[in-house]
This record gives C-alpha cells, structure tokens and sequence, in this order.
C-alpha cells in the first residue's frame, strides 16, 4: 500500500487514506468507468450500470432505498444541501432551524447567517434555535422538546455523533420529540458512518464516504420518501434533481468497496477499536493536567480528544509529529479565527492543548495498537517538556502600586517583562479593597494559553493567597478559566465585563 505502510503511527484517520480495496477499485476504475453516464453509447451505459449498482449497495447497507440516496461533491456539501432542501421544502411551515449547539459549522453557519437575514427581511431567513449540551456533549432532551414543539419550527438537526469529541446523541429519543412535534429531523452521520451501525430515526441523513475508508469526495445524502424536501432555484437534473452535476462514477465505485469491505468486518472492528480507546482513555487521564472529554461510554469506538493545561494545540500536535504520531487538535491555538472549538465551548471544556485522536481502521493501520499503546508515554513527555518554563521564576508578575479605577491608565505604563521563552509576562497589581490586598493579573493582549500559564504562574507564587483578578480579551479565555478552575479545585467567583476593554475574572482559592 504505496503511502499508507509508513503512517505506522497514523491516528488522525478523520480524513485518512483510501482503504486498499478502495484503492485497487478507484485505479481499475479509471478505465471501467469514465463515462457520462447520462450519454447513451456502450461506455456511457457501463457507468450508468456501475454506479447504479455502487448506490445499491450503498443504499442497502444504510437500510434506504436508492432512489432516497444521492451523492454530493463531498460530507459538508451534502449537509448543506439536505439542510437547505428540507428548510426550503418546509418554508410554507415554518422558518426556525432547531440544532444542537455541537453541530457541523455548516449547520451552525447556516443556521446563524439565516437569522442574520431575518432582521432585514431577507427571504429564506429564519431563526436559529441552538439547544445547549451537558458537559459531555449530549443535547438537553427538555430544551429540545421545547424548540421543537415551538409554534415556527420548519427543521431540526442534530448529529448522530460528533466528530471532535465521539459522543453520540440521544438520537431516537430526539427523533420521537421531534415526529410528536410534526417536524423532520436531518442527522449528520458523517462521523460514525461505517464504524457503528448507521442511524436509522430521521428523515434526513448526510454522510462522508472518508469516514468508511472511502474518498472524501463522495457525500452521501438521504431523503427518505414522503419528506417534504425542495431547493431553491432552478430544478437540478443531477441525482434526484439534489445535484448540480452527475458524480464522477470511478469515485463512486471506490465508496462502495470501501463500504463492502467495512461492512463486512465492522463489528470486529467496532469492538477492537473501543477496547483500544478505552484502554487509551484510561490512561491518558493519569496524565497530571490532563483532561480527556466526551462521553465515556455513549460514543464513538474511534474518537478521543484530550485537553492539557498550560500548553497550545500546536506545540502538542508538533512536538508528536516530531516522534511520529501524527494527531489533529481542535484547539482556539490552531485556528486561524482564534476563536475556540465551538463544541469545546458548548461542553466547557477546556479549548487549549487539544489533542483528537481518530482511528485508523485496522486495515490502513495494522500496528495501531502498538501505536496506541505507546503513545501515553511519549504524550506526557511531551506535555513535560511544554510546560517547563511555567514555574522556573515564579509568577514573573510585576508589581507597581495601586490600582487605579476601571477605565483609568495604569500608573506604570511599562512593557510587561518577557519569560525565558520570551512570552509577554502580565502586569500584576495591589487594589486595596475593604483594607486587604487584593491582587490584579493584567493578561489583556495575550492569546490563549497564556491567561492560564499567567494563573498558573501567580498562583505557584502565591500559594497562600485567598484570590486574584485576571484581567483578559482573549475569546479562549471565557471558556478556559471556568475550566481551569474546575481542573484545579479553584472557584470561580464572578466574571465581570469592563468597560475599558476586556472580562474580569474573580478566582478564589476556596
């Protein structure tokens, strides 16, 4: 397998290599099957045959007919095409998206950029109701009862499972509340397709061949009959008028092998691959600083994701590829929005030093339990390394008198000192309040994670203190520090917006 064998260490598989029989499949169908299968010579009516006989297998394999089957350019393109289709189709019923709040950016983007348009007017536009999740990610069956049973509901969504973190939804039970309200229900099975079995209580379901070892261009979308489902504009002549173009049918045939070759190995699979999280899970928890999140037991077999204190995304998912392991992280730290994970966000979890494991199927990564076996070890010396420079000189804080009223200029003006790794050190400040000293940590104009290195850091220094104040306005930061002070036995006592820029957080030692 020419570009698979040395990723011996692969354990980002979210968009991993084509399984070999899909492979093999995609190669031999270059010539097999090149042809429009809309023309009608010998060539054309092969491709015509072959990928009618791919959606049959397929189709069979989800429990759908195929007629209620299309296939996009891609997962998210085939999400935004059921979603918008079954919006449209609804528009006479009702105008209000329900989703959880740890759904695709696709439906959340969407979801957000229709209710923008509904302040102006603008057609199509229509709220967004985000249902929130509990802190391993499951949605709130009572506030999901309660929007969808909301008197302008068009659609609801919510995943089968999530990505990031692998927890899986309440599902069924969500699907009963949403048929009782008389309002379909899409789910977005992208991440579990080919590794639980596939949902079978909505009336809409997306998916991505890439989650079954198949090409990640091929997005798999289901319409079950009778689901009143329409696009807007112009009628399409491409899968069941779903589509703008025909699919490419050597891709096509390339899904549906992977899919054969998963289906027939997948409760093997399913059972060796959460022994081998969970085992990972355990021990990825005895780290020191180390949060591993999402359900633990409802989710997916192959997904984990982990936070550490103290450290980015970046320098973990670096530092690992350094020694091999090649993992993804879902860190504000290594995004380009410097914004953190929504489904971080959702969970309060904490949204730096994410790392996210996907595992590889067993075809693609025969040594993947060596892989999982060695990488607790190697982690926490990474961790170890990363967090080095956190105490060496104590909190690195300055201290320059009093503090003056919200909104006031400091009364040093001074650059902040530099550690020795030659991030910014924050200012520190006395504030006399009811005759005690109450301490001010200025961490404004740094990025995540250093509001928590500056906790950490003054804290270490002050080990006796009652509380600290920490000035910061980074986005992370709003997520982080709750997070941190569940981590670490702190309290968080108040948050506080200020009108001088930034959010006060009250941190108690009790």
């Amino acid at each position: 397998m020419p570009g698979v064998d040395q990723l011996n260490r692969l354990l980002d598989a979210a968009q991993g290599p084509l399984h070999p029989a899909a492979r093999d499949t995609l190669i031999a169908a270059l010539d097999a099957g090149w042809a429009d299968p809309r023309r009608l010579y010998a060539q054309a009516r092969r491709a015509r045959a072959l990928l009618d006989q791919s959606r049959e297998i397929i189709a069979a394999g989800l429990g759908v007919r195929p007629a209620e089957l299309s296939f996009h350019s891609s997962g998210p393109a085939a999400l935004e095409a059921g979603l918008t289709g079954l919006l449209h189709g609804r528009r006479r019923r009702g105008t209000a998206l329900v989703a959880s709040a740890v759904e695709h950016s696709v439906v959340l983007t969407l979801g957000r950029a229709r209710a923008a348009g509904a302040a102006t007017g603008q057609p199509g536009s229509g709220p967004l109701i985000e249902v929130p999740v509990d802190h391993h990610g499951q949605v709130d069956l009572q506030d999901w009862a309660a929007a969808v049973a909301a008197e302008d509901t068009a659609a609801a969504a919510l995943q089968h499972a999530n990505a990031e973190v692998g927890t899986l939804q309440p599902l069924e039970q969500a699907y009963a509340l949403a048929r009782e309200a008389g309002v379909p229900l899409l789910t977005d099975a992208q991440a579990s397709l080919g590794r639980i079995d596939p949902p079978s209580t909505a009336d809409v379901i997306v998916g991505s061949a890439a989650s079954f070892g198949g090409p990640p261009a091929v997005g798999l979308l289901v319409v079950r009959e009778g689901t009143r489902f329409a696009l807007p504009g112009r009628v399409r002549e491409a899968e069941h008028g779903r589509a703008e173009t025909d699919p490419w049918v050597p891709l096509v045939l390339a899904a549906a092998e992977a899919w054969r070759q998963v289906e027939a190995t997948r409760e093997a699979e399913e059972r060796e691959a959460y022994a081998l999280i969970d085992a990972l899970r355990i021990r990825l928890s005895r780290i020191e600083g180390l949060e591993v999140v999402g359900h633990p037991t409802d989710r997916l077999p192959h997904v984990l994701t982990a936070s550490a204190l103290y450290v980015d995304g970046e320098t973990v998912v670096h530092e690992l590829s350094r020694d091999g392991f090649l993992v993804a992280s879902g860190s504000a730290c290594t995004s380009s929005t410097l914004e953190p994970s929504h489904v971080l966000a959702a969970m309060g979890a904490l949204s730096h030093g994410n790392i996210r494991i996907t595992l590889p199927l067993a075809a693609l990564s025969p040594g993947r339990a060596q892989d999982c076996a060695e990488l607790p070890a190697v982690l926490e010396d990474v961790l170890r390394r990363a967090r080095a420079v956190i105490h060496t000189t104590g909190s690195g804080a300055t201290e320059v008198g009093q503090d003056t009223p919200e909104g006031s200029p400091m009364e040093d003006d001074s650059a902040p000192d530099e550690d020795a790794a030659g991030a910014a050190q924050p200012r520190t400040v006395s504030e006399d309040l009811s005759r005690e000293q109450q301490a001010v940590l200025d961490s404004r104009g740094t990025l995540c994670p250093q509001p928590i290195i500056d906790l950490a850091r003054w804290w270490h220094a002050h080990p006796d203190a009652d509380s600290v104040t920490l000035l910061a306005d980074d986005e992370a930061a709003r997520v982080d520090v709750p997070a941190w002070c569940r981590m670490t036995g702190r309290v968080l006592r108040t948050v506080t917006e200020r009108s001088d820029g930034g959010t006060a957080y009250d941190v108690g030692s009790s």
